[in-house]
């Protein structure tokens, strides 16, 4: 039987060593399997013929790929050598349109001559004032009609372009290539799951994602391959939860002692929220009995996450065992440290700080007490996970932001320990639903979904730039008021070509407005030494104002700062924004979050900020996140952290598929958790193909 994932494309009809080569290192299609899971982003009507004269009354801004009928009546070869390019002059008699190519001039020439008739495709743009098509598709009418009603356009790179490697080629080589198979697709599914969700098979999806007949069939054929992937994906995640807790033991600590009950008494000032009371309880279950834990708990800025993490290392205390949260930097660390220290300050605890910047002398004497077991908690940086650092015995380790660490960074913990620690992860950034249990499906989520009593939501504002004047004037009553002032550029130095403002500029501009106050500056162009000198000044109230860029997003705790002042809102995510709000309502006193923009921008950008001034609910961010600029880039949850790269499937607007996927795996996984019953070997096989290891991750989370 044909293996379509090894064999070569070079021996496709269409493709050859030539095109293989590029497409290899372009697209990543070496296979006929790869070639076949190239799907194509979009299709045209080949039916729809537009006239250039329509073309100059549509915004450059909706061009999209269509075709002209008519032909050319002029060939320039216009400038040489690498600024060479060749113009064809083309006409449907209502108006004319250049089309030009700058590479592979003389085989155009050789196959397009002034006068017959084409079909011209591809997409349109201005130059000059001028309409242009670059590199575009030449037919006969006879050959698009062959082709079909309906035609696939594939993604493409420009260099592919140039190569004369278009839409055009690849859908003839998928084409020929399928009708030249001798039996169907092999199926990929098993049989139970196919017909409980009422799945098409295989090979007619294939067929129909390259060549649809009608919109029914072409919606049934993408719910068939999304399914497919994501199924791959749940499956995967959820076997090698399922083994790690059915395998890996962890060390038991059903004990609830001395440390976390003196700390319920005497420090914690206010009843912890329902959502605290309910993480600590599972994560309590969780390391109770023996099997490793590995749980996320998400929650929105202030919503109380490092007291659970507190409480949970209290927990390992209790039982006799050692406890370590790592941050990914020095000043989150920090952070944590001074928090932690403070919360825990009437029961002794012994609680230690070590960072790449940690003393000789300090160092030497962390090392002794983390190798006799007196020290209670390291907090640290990547520091923790050196050869040198010796646990006598490490329980329990809490990673903040884990997304900001390698796998294998992570794994070195586990080799400070007999048995691997349970492990806590905690992260700030608030992650929908249904991209969790994607992205972090392996495994088990917490959420803390409500705010500490004392926590007063942030007013947040939309203000243009001819309101600055008043912008500032609010922030330095503030400061007479006894408050403190954030603001956030999105550049370090001016830049012409992005008429943006720059921290540099801000700062400058800040120290002449404030006088007589204090300005600190801190971007992450400075030297850490000089960069954490300038956070202690404001840390402290030395500086009452800190101009800054992003760099203070995660981690800076000031609850006497009321205010925080976002230059070029517009330049950044929903997420970043919320982060950045998230620096101010730390204490009890009411505070701001000021938007400021240009008043000229585009509606998406508009209906972002507007999300930003009507709520202060992290998830639905996210979520309204997620839907404008999809799942790659709300931070840490790129696809990076999937198993694969998603092909079809689409984490922000596939919430439905995903969950019906996760039902599916979990069905087939408790009839079959091995993947070893006759009738899901083929899918074992799939599986096993598609995620191709050299190395076994799975035990880390």
């Amino acid at each position: 039987m044909l293996s379509l994932r090894r064999y070569d494309i070079k021996y496709i009809k269409g493709i050859g060593p030539g095109r293989a080569g590029v497409l290899g290192s372009e697209l990543g299609l070496h296979t006929a399997y790869d070639l076949l899971h190239h799907f194509p982003s979009n299709y045209i009507d080949r039916t729809r013929i537009y006239t250039v004269r329509e073309l100059s009354a549509i915004p450059e801004s909706d061009y999209t790929h269509i075709q002209i009928r008519g032909r050319f009546i002029t060939f320039n070869t216009l400038g040489e050598g690498a600024k060479m390019r060749l113009v064809g002059l083309f006409t449907d008699g209502t108006a004319t349109i250049e089309a030009v190519w700058f590479k592979g001039i003389r085989e155009v020439r050789k196959r397009v001559r002034a006068g017959e008739e084409y079909i011209l495709f591809g997409k349109p743009s201005r130059f000059n004032g001028s309409l242009q098509m670059t590199h575009p598709e030449t037919d006969s009418p006879s050959a698009v009609a062959a082709a079909g009603s309906v035609r696939a356009v594939y993604p493409l790179t420009e260099r592919l372009r140039q190569k004369n490697i278009d839409s055009r080629v690849l859908h003839t080589a998928i084409t020929t290539f399928l009708a030249g198979l001798k039996r169907p697709l092999a199926e990929t599914l098993p049989p139970s799951v196919i017909s409980s969700e009422g799945l098409m098979r295989l090979d007619e999806a294939i067929r129909v994602i390259h060549m649809p007949s009608d919109a029914e069939k072409l919606s049934q054929a993408r719910r068939r391959l999304k399914f497919e992937e994501l199924f791959y994906i749940q499956t995967d995640m959820l076997r090698r939860s399922r083994n790690r807790k059915a395998s890996v033991a962890g060390y038991p600590m059903p004990r609830i002692g001395q440390w976390f009950n003196d700390f319920y008494r005497r420090c914690v000032p206010f009843e912890p929220t329902g959502a605290q009371k309910r993480v600590i309880k599972e994560i309590h279950a969780d390391i109770a009995h023996g099997k490793q834990m590995n749980r996320l708990v998400q929650g929105d800025v202030g919503s109380g996450k490092t007291l659970v993490a507190l409480m949970a290392m209290l927990l390992a205390i209790d039982n006799g065992y050692q406890a370590c949260i790592m941050a990914p930097t020095e000043i989150l660390a920090t952070q944590h440290y001074e928090t932690i220290s403070g919360m825990a300050a009437k029961i002794g605890l012994n609680i230690k700080l070590l960072t790449g910047s940690t003393r000789t002398k300090e160092r030497r004497i962390i090392d002794e007490q983390l190798r006799d077991g007196t020290l209670h908690i390291l907090v640290g940086t990547h520091a923790v996970i050196e050869d040198r650092v010796e646990f006598a015995r490490l329980g329990l380790v809490v990673i903040d932001e884990q997304h900001r660490f390698g796998v294998a960074q992570r794994a070195r913990l586990w080799k400070k320990s007999t048995l691997p620690p349970h492990v806590l992860v905690m992260t700030a950034t608030p992650i929908p639903r249904t991209l969790a249990m994607t992205v972090y499906g392996d495994l088990d989520v917490s959420v803390i979904d409500e705010l500490p009593p004392g926590r007063t939501p942030v007013s947040t504002m939309l203000r243009f730039d001819k309101q600055r004047a008043q912008v500032m004037t609010a922030a330095k009553k503030q400061i007479e008021l006894g408050h403190q002032v954030y603001i956030v550029y999105p550049l370090v130095k001016e830049n012409e070509k992005l008429d943006l403002r720059s921290v540099e500029e801000g700062f400058e501009a800040a120290t002449d407005f404030f006088a007589p106050f204090k300005v600190a500056l801190v971007h992450g162009q400075m030297k850490p030494a000089e960069k954490d000198a300038q956070m202690e000044l404001f840390v402290t109230n030395k500086a009452q104002v800190l101009v800054a860029t992003t760099v203070i997003e995660v981690g800076v705790n000031v609850p006497n700062a009321t205010t925080m002042i976002i230059e070029n809102a517009e330049r950044f995510g929903l997420s970043q924004l919320h982060q950045l709000r998230g620096r101010v309502g730390r204490g009890a006193d009411r505070s701001f979050c000021i938007l400021m923009s240009k008043y000229e921008i585009s509606a998406d950008t508009r209906k972002r900020l507007d999300i930003m001034t009507d709520t202060t609910d992290g998830f639905v961010i996210a979520e309204a996140d997620m839907q404008m600029r999809g799942p790659g880039d709300i931070e840490g949850t790129a696809q990076s952290g999937l198993p694969f790269d998603l092909k079809i499937a689409n984490l922000a607007l596939d919430g439905a598929v995903i969950q019906q996927a996760r039902k599916a795996a979990e069905r087939l996984l408790d009839s079959d958790p091995a993947l070893t019953a006759p009738e899901n070997r083929t899918f074992a096989a799939a599986l096993a193909a598609m995620l191709d290891r050299t190395t076994d991750w799975s035990q880390i989370s």
